[in-house]
């Protein structure tokens, strides 16, 4: 259009770089589109559907069709959709293939936010947390290096240091890298009773294995270390424990006081922002009252010019104020015993389509999100994906994960979809091959749309290896808590 607009469309000749996945690791595409969250969450805007169809349809086009395929959300269901018409399009090219990856799920970012809010506790999580992940590699500072300059490394399976710990809960971190190190020093120290032969055998093979690992781990002690520093300055513990006390529903009053002293402070513009949304998701909305002084304090906080970041968040279904019709639970019931079902039904779709209401709790309920323990949760032993919160919350999207490939269907889970009001953005489909071969069925591709988590990341590993899965993560960017609010946000950091 800009070509034609300026007259010069005949004399240039355009070429597409159709670049849309990049592999950030053995088990991670991106296709690095930090912006799609924004414009299709909140814009509503559908351009990158096709480069997601595109590259879903060159997947098959590498690795055969897809038997099984799940989904839920309404992106995913318009890039299914725009991917099956490329696929018949092009029939022919994926015929007759054996399919390598037997079950391809989609999921929108919206149809849990509440995982992708939380504050992260695996170390790979808390390195994006706390220094910022860009496309696989991380720079660390003097802090860290130690030295007066800063360093890019790359973060993924080569990386051996990182590879044993980057799933693990943080606490867990620090007793890994004495040990490693220890151990570090005892093959060094292996050098010391040598004849030369042993000597030169010990160097031309040995030695820069033991060199390079010592600078791995002497670098990911440092960013431990800086962790902790900044941690303990947030005070991150109190932190964590309002957060749990949201996710299941304690003291709310207590959590309200917490985040408006995290305002009255000035702690952070996104992270207040981020406990607020949290609070609001879960609650199903903040009671009018709250929601005004709250929006008051943090306007006054940190400046009016953040008024259009509300209006953003109100209309993504982040930070809402409950409407009056919202508390009619209690007269809803009521109706609904007065009226046959199929008008009760009606009634509720009324009430549910006036905003995106979050039925957190109820979800919760039904999924069994918030683990019951009795004594102590084992963060070193892991029981179940809720130690990528330190026992605290299963991610909601892995639960989803999980239960729909152990049904191979939605079935059953009707509830959850109407809670998620998504029952009518659920949808199965794939090849139905019963000649899949068996090992492509143990392969999952996992497709997040509007950005993925490396908690998410952590837990699905921990599922694979407890059924004997493996996960494959496609999504259109990494993101965070703090990415999420600055895309939502109107004033530039």
């Amino acid at each position: 259009m800009v070509l034609e607009e300026e007259g010069i469309y005949g004399d240039v000749s355009c070429d597409e770089w159709a670049f849309s996945l990049l592999p950030l690791d053995v088990d991670l595409l991106s296709m690095e589109l930090p912006e799609f969250f924004r414009d299709y969450f909140l814009e509503g805007d559908q351009r990158w559907i096709n480069t997601v169809a595109q590259a879903l349809h060159l997947l098959s086009t590498l690795y055969g069709p897809f038997p099984n395929c799940y989904g839920i959300g309404r992106c995913a269901k318009m890039s299914h959709e725009l991917w099956r018409n490329l696929e018949e399009e092009e029939d022919g090219e994926t015929k007759g293939r054996k399919p390598e990856i037997g079950h391809i799920f989609l999921l929108d970012r919206d149809v849990d936010f509440v995982t992708a809010l939380c504050s992260q506790v695996v170390y790979e999580g808390l390195v994006d947390d706390t220094f910022r992940i860009k496309c696989g590699s991380v720079d660390f500072g003097p802090e860290v290096t130690s030295s007066d300059r800063s360093l890019k490394v790359l973060l993924n399976a080569d990386d051996k240091v990182f590879h044993e710990i980057r799933n693990e809960h943080f606490s867990n971190v620090f007793g890994f890298l004495s040990q490693k190190a220890r151990n570090l020093q005892a093959q060094y120290d292996r050098r010391r009773g040598m004849d030369i032969k042993q000597m030169k055998n010990f160097v031309s093979q040995e030695l820069k294995g033991l060199k390079q690992e010592h600078r791995l781990l002497s670098l990911h002690i440092g960013a431990c270390e800086s962790i902790m520093k900044k941690k303990t300055k947030q005070n991150f513990q109190e932190l964590i424990k309002t957060e749990h006390a949201l996710l299941e529903g304690f003291s709310i009053r207590d959590s309200t006081s917490y985040i408006e002293e995290h305002i009255d402070r000035q702690v952070s513009p996104i992270e207040s922002l981020r406990l607020m949304c949290l609070l609001s998701i879960t609650e199903n909305g903040l009671i009018p009252k709250d929601y005004r002084s709250l929006k008051t304090q943090y306007l006054q906080s940190y400046g009016s010019e953040h008024l259009l970041t509300f209006s953003n968040l109100r209309r993504a279904g982040l930070l809402t104020e409950q409407a009056p019709g919202d508390t009619l639970t209690a007269v809803e019931s009521k109706v609904s015993k007065l009226v046959t079902d199929k008008a009760a039904g009606k009634i509720t779709d009324a009430f549910s389509s006036l905003a995106k209401r979050s039925n957190f709790r109820a979800i919760s309920k039904k999924l069994n999100l918030i683990p019951r323990v009795d004594g102590e949760y084992d963060l070193k032993v892991p029981r179940d994906m809720a130690y990528v919160f330190s026992g605290a919350y299963v991610p909601l999207s892995c639960r989803v994960i999980e239960q729909v490939l152990e049904r191979r269907s939605w079935q059953g889970l009707e509830e959850v979809l109407r809670l998620l009001n998504c029952s009518e953005l659920a949808f199965t489909g794939g090849t139905k091959d019963d000649k899949a071969p068996s090992e492509s069925l143990r392969l999952i591709l996992v497709v997040f749309l509007g950005g993925c988590t490396f908690s998410e990341i952590s837990a699905l590993r921990f599922l694979g290896r407890e059924k004997g899965f493996r996960f494959i993560f496609l999504t259109t960017a990494i993101t965070n808590s703090a990415r999420l609010m600055e895309a939502m946000s109107e004033v530039k950091a």
